[in-house]
């Protein structure tokens, strides 16, 4: 069964912009740049079948290119942080794209997602790092802004099931026009 989920790639550029804030997080497990993704929709471990109508209902998508950038840096989990992420800056096209995979894949019967859709490219996991640790890389390199990059397609990834995610490999990839 594959394990599934739509997304945004990061330009290797901005790979690069993101990869030098690595480091100087004790308990800190950084991604590796070639898997900095932004995720619009996770679908989870379908059989094929389900993964053949994902990948043709995908093919209905029909929205234009748009123009994205990533601002500032913060932690997801509250007072235990468990995620170090780039936030994505204000795109409407972005959530609209999202909220279209969102129905969906909701018309194919997959459960809705439970969380709020909050976007973000995951730059490192956080399991032994303090809330003191995280607050104090956050004060040194909280404030981040990457050039702004064109969003001209999605892609349908695919990941083995392991720690951390990845490696992620592009299953289809969906044009914006």
């Amino acid at each position: 069964m594959p394990r599934l989920f739509t997304g945004v790639e990061i330009p290797a550029d901005v790979g690069q912009s993101l990869s030098m804030l690595r480091g100087g997080l004790p308990g800190a497990r950084w991604i590796t740049p070639e898997n900095y993704h932004l995720t619009l929709r996770f679908i989870g471990d379908v059989d094929d079948m389900i993964a053949q109508e994902v990948a043709l209902m995908l093919g209905r998508v029909k929205r234009d290119a748009f123009d994205l950038y990533l601002e500032g840096l913060m932690p997801f989990g509250g007072r235990k942080p468990r995620a170090l992420v780039a936030s994505v800056a204000q795109a409407q096209a972005l959530l609209d794209v999202q909220a279209e995979h969102e129905r969906l894949m909701q018309r194919i019967g997959l459960e809705p997602e439970g969380r709020k859709y909050t976007p973000h490219v995951t730059l490192a996991r956080l399991r032994d790092s303090s809330s003191h640790a995280v607050a104090e890389y956050l004060s040194a390199r909280g404030y981040f802004r990457t050039a702004a990059f064109r969003v001209s397609r999605f892609v349908l990834f695919s990941s083995r099931a392991s720690v951390g995610g990845g490696p992620y490999v592009v299953e289809a990839s969906y044009p914006l026009s």
